[in-house]
């Protein structure tokens, strides 16, 4: 399965947390692999699609650390590939939204590495789903942009863009909520605007707060990580969708 040469990389998309949300197809790369490289948000169930016998080497970042971790991903990418293994690269959600698989992808290109990529389910259209929350609805919104609310040292996002979105999808921006919300009703949305935290999407302990982008802006809203960052009138539509009230929070 390993002797050749030059290995094979497998990008793989872990989707949002669920292991039965994991595509069939990401299941059978998973179980061809020797080595597993894996993010934070990857659970111990999805793991158990491997092999017994693979080596399974955790790759999370913690803030602060992002670009020195992610060159020693770059680097075992490479050593791994090139002593003839089938690595998985293992993310969670799609390794394209958000998750700096395209340069991974880059890398292996360069390095004349066999890459194959297998999309997952993003936590950016599934987290708020399994919430009940639609990015679209006719009659309340007819678009939704997704954006990271952790952008890279220096740059700063500019909000107004965002002013008159219908639905905004924020990942990774949990915190810096305070701050975009304040400059989001700088820009022109409204105060009373609906908002959802998603938290632990996909997972047995999701939770749902919901609060105003007012409430945001003040500091009232308490949330931790890895929660989904919905801003938009079609949080109100939840109400509509949810079979049951458990687990949903009003701050």
């Amino acid at each position: 399965m390993s002797g050749a040469s030059q290995g094979k990389i497998y990008l793989i998309g872990a989707g949002p947390g669920d292991p039965e949300l994991l595509t069939i197809k990401a299941a059978r790369a998973l179980a061809l692999c020797d080595v597993i490289l894996y993010d934070r948000l990857v659970g111990r169930d999805i793991l158990s699609f491997a092999r017994p016998d693979a080596e399974l080497i955790f790759v999370g970042k913690q803030t602060g650390e992002q670009d020195h971790k992610q060159q020693q991903i770059f680097d075992l990418l490479a050593a791994k590939a090139q002593a003839g293994k089938i690595v998985g690269r293992l993310k969670g959600g799609d390794p394209l939204v958000f998750g700096r698989g395209a340069e991974e992808w880059a890398l292996a290109v360069a390095l004349g590495i066999e890459v194959e990529f297998i999309p997952g389910i993003s936590s950016a259209v599934s987290v708020p789903g399994l919430a009940g929350v639609p990015l679209t609805f006719r009659g309340v919104s007819q678009s939704f942009v997704v954006v990271t609310g952790h952008c890279r040292e220096g740059l700063e996002q500019d909000w107004t863009r965002f002013s008159r979105v219908d639905t905004l999808v924020i990942l990774m921006g949990v915190k810096n909520r305070v701050a975009i919300a304040q400059a989001l009703i700088a820009a022109g949305r409204e105060q009373t605007e609906p908002v959802a935290f998603i938290r632990n999407g996909g997972r047995p302990e999701q939770e749902t707060i919901e609060c105003t982008l007012g409430a945001v802006a003040n500091g009232a809203v308490s949330v931790e990580n890895p929660a989904v960052f919905v801003i938009g009138e079609v949080v109100g539509v939840a109400k509509m969708l949810r079979a049951e009230p458990a687990a949903i929070v009003s701050a």
